[in-house]
């Protein structure tokens, strides 16, 4: 139940704790607990002496109120990562004195610029002028940008202990800050639901300056900063969250693409010890990508060398260390994207393979049984590829498409092994993505047989291959989103299912029910019951636009093409 006894909520500095229930008001009905509920914050609200305020450590931190939810911004929860920090580990703070404002957002880490193939001339530079210059003045961002942000339900107080969902921002590992998403509607629905839970975001470093990938980033022993980044982040969760009315034992924590891609990766490094960050974990279009060794990323690195006069120097990460931002900023955003041809979802900058965070490949530690035994959600769009497969649309024949699927994915493949790929997925538009949907949708012959591919590669069969190795040994559910189905050309793209997370009566109900209980399903059934996930019985919930949101069906669509580009990809890792 929500009160708790009543222990979290606020009545004022004059007022004292409002006291526990008695057993007859326990089973008030939700509308009119709910009632009481809004009654009691906004007392406690405007018995308040000012906005609510947070002690941590010997530092005092003030944030605001927004509606039922308490929120505190841009709290650095790492030493800033310039100067000689550039390119190192995180490291953690000071402890906090004095007090701050925390009523703002922090800078986002630097964006990566990106960069549309195939079109150039003045719309070209319209849209980068849209897509770049634009965002970054919309949305601020510089390598200080180490902070974390915090709502709670309006008067929490320390001792409530609440479950906590910490979230993690997609964005390719190229993009991406926590000021773009909001945690107040999860809260207000957690309260609706008599299951309150805190929510907390923060940012992390990507592109290079995450993810910078070379035999001397291997040597040094500074592989993967932005996964540590996301570690340090959970390691304040559990040091500070109490303060804020939250139970360190119970968090879970939720991210979509490369947000969701790092939740899996935080499951299997550290020998599946999870060191008691999180309990729980919810992926939404990501699971343990097939990733090489760390020195597949040798002539990006080599490449910002040459860029920015550092090709010659003895020591060449302290060469970048040194350099102004603006000259290694200029170097980064001259390397591939994820808009990039040829390179579409072989990314440049991504979690790799580097002995210290990754002892082995994501899905070889699968297989070895490194990975937190933890119960845990993963799901894909059922049109995953649609959107990474614009870029492409240059490749009009099957030869064409063969070339480059070879070249830019599986140099080392042999002709047949890319043949076998090929058969699996043919060349026929109604075989392709959007599925379902016939000849619709094709943009030229290839178009939709490149998006099923590349949607099978790196979301689906990775996402199938986790579930297979685990569903028998933790709890697992598994999802599929079928929503937007008729959106022209893109169907249920990657990240179409996003906004039902934040919708109540939709996913959202599911994930507080998992973050509260670990368990998705709630006490009362009143709609579609969420089975596990088995190999048995390998069902996933399906959400659809029309005739009913939800339904349950079986994983068992395109078997031999998904275990034809897991074994690929487990033998030659990207």
């Amino acid at each position: 139940m929500i009160w708790r006894g009543c222990a979290y909520i606020s009545c004022g500095h004059t007022g004292g704790n409002i006291g526990p229930l008695h057993s007859t008001q326990m089973k008030l009905s939700r509308f009119s607990y709910l009632a009481a509920y809004i009654t009691a914050v906004y007392a406690a609200t405007a018995r308040r002496a000012g906005p609510p305020t947070v002690t941590l450590d010997a530092g005092t931190f003030v944030g605001a109120t927004e509606g039922a939810s308490d929120v505190f911004l841009g709290i650095p929860f790492a030493q800033p990562p310039v100067g000689d920090l550039r390119f190192r580990l995180p490291v953690a703070n000071d402890a906090y004195n004095g007090t701050f404002d925390a009523t703002s957002f922090g800078l986002a880490c630097p964006q990566q610029a990106l960069t549309l193939p195939l079109i150039s001339g003045p719309v070209a530079q319209a849209i980068d002028f849209i897509i770049n210059t634009i965002y970054d003045i919309v949305q601020p961002n510089g390598e200080d940008c180490l902070t974390v942000n915090v709502w709670t339900p309006a008067g929490v107080k320390p001792g409530a202990d609440l479950p906590v969902v910490v979230w993690i921002y997609g964005g390719g590992f190229e993009v991406g800050a926590s000021s773009m998403y909001n945690g107040s509607s999860i809260i207000q629905r957690s309260v609706e639901l008599d299951e309150p839970a805190i929510y907390v975001n923060f940012n992390y470093r990507y592109s290079p300056f995450g993810f910078l990938a070379s035999q001397e980033v291997k040597d040094a022993g500074l592989g993967n900063i932005g996964l540590w980044d996301q570690r340090q982040a959970l390691k304040w969760v559990q040091k500070y969250i109490g303060a804020f009315g939250g139970d360190p034992s119970k968090v879970t924590i939720w991210g979509e693409s490369a947000g969701a891609i790092s939740v899996a990766l935080q499951m299997l490094t550290n020998g599946g010890n999870a060191e008691g960050l999180f309990r729980g974990a919810v992926m939404d279009s990501g699971s343990p990508i097939p990733m090489g060794d760390i020195t597949h990323g040798q002539q990006y690195y080599d490449f910002i060398l040459e860029q920015t006069d550092c090709a010659g120097a003895t020591d060449t990460l302290g060469c970048l260390r040194q350099l102004p931002y603006v000259t290694l900023k200029a170097a980064v955003d001259r390397t591939p994207n994820i808009l990039s041809f040829p390179q579409a979802l072989n990314l440049a900058w991504v979690p790799r393979a580097d002995g210290v965070f990754f002892t082995d490949t994501p899905q070889n530690l699968v297989l070895q049984g490194s990975v937190a035994n933890i119960p845990f959600i993963n799901g894909d769009c059922d049109d995953e590829g649609t959107f990474f497969s614009l870029t492409t649309l240059n490749l009009t024949t099957s030869d064409e498409m063969s070339a480059w699927f070879q070249s830019n994915y599986f140099p080392k493949a042999s002709d047949a092994q890319i043949a076998e790929v090929l058969t699996t997925y043919p060349d026929d538009p109604t075989q392709g993505s959007p599925f379902d949907t016939g000849d619709n949708n094709a943009l030229n012959m290839e178009y939709k047989r490149i998006a099923a591919i590349q949607g099978d590669l790196i979301f689906q069969a990775p996402r199938r291959f986790f579930l297979q190795q685990r569903s028998n040994l933790q709890p697992t559910w598994a999802f599929c989103t079928k929503l937007n189905k008729s959106q022209p050309i893109l169907g249920s793209s990657h990240g179409s299912d996003t906004p039902s997370f934040t919708t109540p009566g939709s996913m959202e109900d599911y994930l507080i029910n998992f973050i509260d209980k670990l368990e998705p399903n709630p006490n009362n059934v009143t709609g579609v019951f969420w089975p596990q996930y088995t190999n048995d019985s390998p069902q996933l919930l399906t959400l659809w636009d029309v005739p009913a949101p939800f339904n349950v069906t079986e994983d068992n669509f395109r078997v031999d093409g998904m275990n034809v580009l897991t074994n690929l990809s487990m033998e030659f890792p990207l």
